[in-house]
Formats: C-alpha cells, sequence, structure tokens
C-alpha cells in the first residue's frame, strides 16, 4: 500500500486529502470514492473566477516521506541540492 495525495476540483470547488491505495488506478479510484462516502472530506469554495466551471478534474501524487534531496554535492564543505 502507498499513500495518495489527491486533489478534487469540480463545481467551483477544491478538495484535497489523502488515501492509501495499491500502485493502480482501480485501487485508486475505489480508495477515493470510500473516502469520498465517509464524508471526511472538507472542500474549499474557490469561486467561479478561479477556473472554468466547466472544467472537473481529479490529480493524485504519490506521497513520500523522506527528506533527502533528489541529488546533492558539497560546496566548501557545505551539502547542497542539484538539479532539483
Amino acid at each position: 500500500m502507498k499513500k495518495f495525495l489527491v486533489q478534487l476540483w469540480a463545481y467551483d470547488y477544491h478538495a484535497k486529502f489523502e488515501v492509501l491505495a495499491e500502485d493502480n488506478a482501480n485501487s485508486i479510484e475505489l480508495a477515493i470514492l470510500d473516502k469520498l462516502g465517509q464524508k471526511g472530506v472538507k472542500w474549499e469554495y474557490i469561486g467561479a473566477k478561479s477556473m472554468d466551471h466547466r472544467c472537473k478534474r481529479i490529480t493524485y501524487e504519490e506521497v513520500i516521506n523522506d527528506t533527502r534531496t533528489v541529488q546533492s554535492k558539497t560546496v566548501l564543505g557545505v551539502e547542497v541540492a542539484v538539479g532539483v
């Protein structure tokens, strides 16, 4: 199971929450529907001016709790992020 950050935009509202699911579309879809069915999602009104009201979208991305940078190198004795 992986943790995914889900964002929904629909009807001038936005919601953002995390779900646990397998790394496939069907499992993520079912996890999103379960979360919506629990009525634990807080919807924020963003207004019609912020986005075309005909546009409804769902995005999700894997949440990785790693504090290391993608790449780093030592410059003058200090480790800095590069290529990020």
